[in-house]
């Protein structure tokens, strides 16, 4: 292998596939994005067609590699590649790969139901998950499709996470590994393997459930039809790849348990790496297994850039005017409190029925104080998922990744509301990256040089001194609208 070979990385997001190239030392070298679809036939429904992430990834991964080319990177080899992908759904397919039915996603409401027929598992059944239940997750989909589309459901070879059907294209190969299975409800998260009592319990097939190994060991290699399509060289290594917010810890070089990091897109999750498990009793947060061993912990927000693309179009509103607004409306937005429980609510509350709302408006409030509500909803709903983790109290830092996060205001906002200094880390395609550096462990090479989090951050945002009274009394009033609406629907 010469220092010359590229590593690839391909994350597949929920509306789009991205390719990323780095070079031997991490460098990197150029991206492409490429959008597919989301369709929802029915309320509450989100499902893809998995055959166009087929589409969208061959376009991407030529796309980077053009622009590797621009970039100097000339016909260098990719030496390995590796994958990423959104978590949860369920994609069923036969013995060949083929899909049987669309991909189901995670934000997918449909199992909602059947999560009833967790509730009715013995105690230690449920402490084997050690995770809230949530109707996205691969076990309730299952419980779901096999009452209602029987045919799908046993004509199906092997149900698949997204990233693992990708890889199953690709090598041929069939598996997953343990950050994608443990975020399946099927998983028994001490025992790092699947739940077999709570799958037999649960009446579900066991057969389909891929063999599980590491995320960095090597799956395959590209099979001579999939190298074709994508212009690179048959028999490259392809690693088993990661979910994708544990690749995005790979990415950002995390490597501490209790370090706090915040992700801001779509959603927002708030993650610290663990030695061991440890689920919260109340089950308000997540636990899953890392990409690199041990666990991490995640408290999710289910709308962040989603509450704001809602809102930004509600309110006629563009980014220039709502970074406006932010600076001319004063702290606690003269009294509105914005809830941004548009697809329900997660930690902490775990409210699937949770609905958003703007609050306390009277008729002294306009547009402005409107605008800053959602800002600070979004920063307040963070915080409460935030206050959940116990590695919380004791953080000095919290690192910021994520292309929800760009504005200098906006980023000051949430150092405010979480009263930490924020290390703004240079990770705008952090999961890809993890999954390209997955794929040079995969490929035998070796980790690249620990990464300190101060070599990979652009800016450290620290706390204000004044405003903290009047953001504190706006939360509180926050989470009293919060509370006071609790499992309140529109249905």
């Amino acid at each position: 292998m010469t220092d010359g070979s590229l590593l690839l990385g391909i994350d597949v997001g929920t509306s789009s596939s991205k390719a990323l190239l780095l070079d031997m030392e991490g460098h990197e070298l150029s991206e492409f994005s490429v959008p597919h679809r989301v369709r929802s036939p029915r309320r509450g429904w989100a499902e893809s067609e998995p055959g166009d992430w087929w589409e969208s990834v061959q376009w991407a991964v030529h796309g980077a590699l053009h622009n590797g080319m621009s970039c100097g990177a000339g016909h260098a080899p990719v030496a390995a590649v590796g994958l990423s992908g959104q978590m949860h759904g369920a994609v069923l397919a036969d013995a060949e790969g083929n899909p049987v039915r669309p991909a189901i996603l995670w934000a997918d409401e449909r199992a909602e139901n059947e999560l009833e027929c967790y509730r009715a598992l013995d105690a230690a059944g449920l402490a084997a998950l050690g995770n809230p239940l949530v109707a996205g997750m691969t076990g309730p989909i299952l419980c779901w499709l096999r009452e209602h589309e029987p045919e799908p459901y046993k004509s199906a070879a092997w149900v698949l996470q997204c990233k693992d059907w990708l890889r199953f294209r690709l090598t041929g190969n069939v598996g997953t590994e343990h950050s994608d299975a443990s975020a399946t409800l099927l998983y028994d998260l001490a025992g790092h393997c699947w739940a077999e009592e709570v799958i037999a319990e649960l009446g579900l097939r066991r057969e389909v459930m891929a063999p599980i190994s590491a995320a960095a060991d090597k799956a395959g290699e590209l099979s001579r039809a999939a190298a074709g399509a994508l212009g690179l060289k048959p028999g490259t290594p392809v690693a088993y790849g990661a979910a994708d917010v544990p690749a995005a810890l790979v990415g950002t070089g995390l490597t501490e348990s209790g370090s706090l990091q915040l992700v801001v897109g779509t959603a927002a999750q708030v993650v610290t790496l663990r030695e061991l498990p440890r689920p919260d009793t109340a089950f308000r947060y997540h636990v899953f297994a890392a990409a690199t061993g041990g666990y991490y912990a995640l408290a999710a927000v289910q709308a962040a850039g989603l509450a704001f693309e809602w809102s930004w179009k509600a309110l006629a509103c563009d980014w220039p005017s709502a970074y406006a607004a932010l600076a001319s409306s004063p702290l606690g937005a003269n009294g509105v409190s914005f809830l941004p429980h548009l697809a329900g609510a997660r930690s902490p509350s775990m409210d699937a029925r949770a609905t958003g709302a703007f609050c306390g408006v009277r008729l002294r409030n306009d547009r402005s104080d409107l605008i800053r509500s959602v800002f600070e909803g979004v920063a307040f709903s963070i915080l409460d998922a935030a206050l959940a983790l116990p590695e919380y109290e004791t953080a000095t830092e919290v690192r910021l990744v994520g292309g929800g996060t760009l504005d200098p205001a906006w980023r000051q906002l949430l150092a405010d509301v979480l009263e930490r200094p924020l290390l703004v880390v240079r990770a705008a395609n952090a999961s890809a990256r993890g999954a390209a550096l997955l794929g040079r462990l995969a490929a035998g090479l070796g980790l690249l040089g620990r990464q300190e989090p101060a070599a990979v951050a652009e800016s450290v945002v620290c706390p204000s001194r004044g405003g903290s009274a009047e953001l504190a009394a706006a939360y509180h009033r926050w989470t009293g609208w919060s509370m006071a609406l609790a499992g309140r629907s529109n249905d």
